[in-house]
Parts: C-alpha cells; structure tokens; sequence
C-alpha cells in the first residue's frame, strides 16, 4: 500500500500538475482575502453572494481565517479535479493492468493512491492558509481592522479549527472526486459532471427550492469548510447537519465504488 502511495506521489509531483496548482492555490487564496479588506466599504458586499463582513466580524478571534475559511469550498474544487483525474486516468491510459501485475491487491492500490492524494490536498490547505492568512495580517491596517486578537489563545483556537474543517472539506470533495473517476473511469467525464454539478446544478436547485441546501452534497462540504452556522435564529447550514449529511454521502459513494473497483473489469 505504501508503495502505490510513494508511486502515486511521484506523479503527482510533476511540476506540469503540482505548480499549476499550487499556483492556482496561491493566487486565488490571496485574492479571497483580499477582497475581504479592499472591499470593506463596498455597498455590494465583500464576501461570497454579496454578503457583508464588517470590521467589527473582522476583529474578532476569527476574523484572521475568515477569507481561508471562505476559499475552503475553491480548494474543494481543486481537489476533486486532481482526484478524479488522477483516478480515471489509470483506465484511460490502461496502466490499471500493470498496477495490477505489480501489486494484485485492488483494494491495496485504491488506499495507496488515496493516501498519496490526501498528502497533496494538504500541502494545498497549508500553503492556502499560510497565503490567506498573510494577506490578511498585511491589509488589516489599511482597512482600520484590529488584529489584536487573531493570534491569542483564542486566536490561534480558531485558526487550528478552521485548518481542520477546511481539510476535511477538502478531502471529503477529493473523495467524490474518485468516486465519479472510478464511476465514469473518464477524466473529462468525472471533472465535468464534478464541476457541472458542484458549480451549476446545484445553485439552480438551490434557488429553484431555497430548503434543498440542506440536503445537497456540495453545499455540505462548503459549509464544513465554512464552519457552519452555529447561533440561533440564523438561516443557514449548521455544522453538524453538514458534518452528519456529507458524510453519509461521502461513506456511500466511497463504499460503492470500492466495490465496483474490484469486481469490475479493469478496461475502460
């Protein structure tokens, strides 16, 4: 198993794959917490959907992680293109059968490409926090926000809080993401639906019926990498539901895939 996962890494690492994205990473981390601070005053908002955060919110222990918390549902993205591609590819190019010659155990190759690819998503999540969180130390004071207390106890609380529900966001998004490659065994077939459905169809169920939210695997994840809404008598996913909700769809398509994995053929 470790050996499929050291193998997986070294394609992984190819500086076409691993700096196009961490590019990505980089430059949409930024501007995500950026735009929190450049567009304080803004009537249009400053957040995602027009939302407002004022300076006040931005004081806060957690107004530090706000704009890594908000790009969470961007690396989710990220991620279950990289896994699906990553996943497909082996049938698209038919180097499943000499994996397989290599090392018989499917279930074996399966754990190994998914702990090489959960090594990446979080080189992914550290660098975005390190990004985001920079940015926003550097434009606070042009904005009149106090960051006194981003980095107390309480403080450096939310930003291993929020670091941790943004990986299991992430990594519960990659997990989809080979689910629909080991489904679709196509790359192109298992990114688009991904993204088609992550970014289109459910933003039209969404504003079709408001209350489908709650029940929508991409805005669960999304609001796990957000932290849920927690206070009373505000609208929105809490955390729980999306931890409790996402999950189940996360363990069902992981376990029927797994299963098609291994007792389908290997040919696409």
């Amino acid at each position: 198993m470790w050996n499929v996962a050291f193998a997986e890494l070294r394609k992984l690492r190819r500086p076409t794959l691993f700096l196009g994205t961490m590019g990505a990473v980089v430059f949409f981390s930024g501007l995500f917490s950026a735009l929190l601070f450049l567009l304080i005053d803004s009537p249009d908002g400053n957040s995602d959907r027009g939302r407002m955060i004022s300076r006040e919110v931005l004081s806060l222990t957690t107004g530090g992680v706000q704009g890594f918390s908000s790009v969470g549902g961007f690396l989710g993205i990220i991620a279950l293109c990289v896994f699906a591609a990553q996943t497909a590819q082996e049938y698209t190019y038919g180097t499943l059968r000499n994996l397989l010659i290599r090392q018989p155990g499917r279930l074996r190759i399966l754990l190994g490409k998914l702990i090489a690819m959960k090594i990446f998503a979080l080189v992914m999540i550290v660098l975005s926090a390190i990004v985001s969180i920079s940015t926003s130390v550097i434009l606070a004071p042009g904005a009149k926000v106090s960051t006194d207390l981003w980095f107390n106890a309480d403080g450096r609380h939310a930003i291993f809080t929020t670091f941790i529900n943004v990986m299991v966001s992430v990594i519960g998004f990659g997990i989809i993401g080979m689910v629909l490659g080991l489904l679709l065994r196509s790359p192109i077939s298992a990114i688009s639906f991904g993204i088609l459905w992550l970014l289109i169809i459910e933003n039209l169920l969404i504003a079709v019926k408001n209350s489908l939210e709650n029940w929508l695997p991409g805005a669960q994840l999304s609001a796990i990498a957000s932290g849920g809404v927690t206070r009373v008598n505000v609208t929105g996913i809490t955390y729980s539901h999306a931890l409790l909700v996402g999950g189940i769809y996360v363990a069902v398509g992981a376990t029927i895939a797994s299963v098609l994995f291994v007792r389908r053929d290997v040919a696409n």
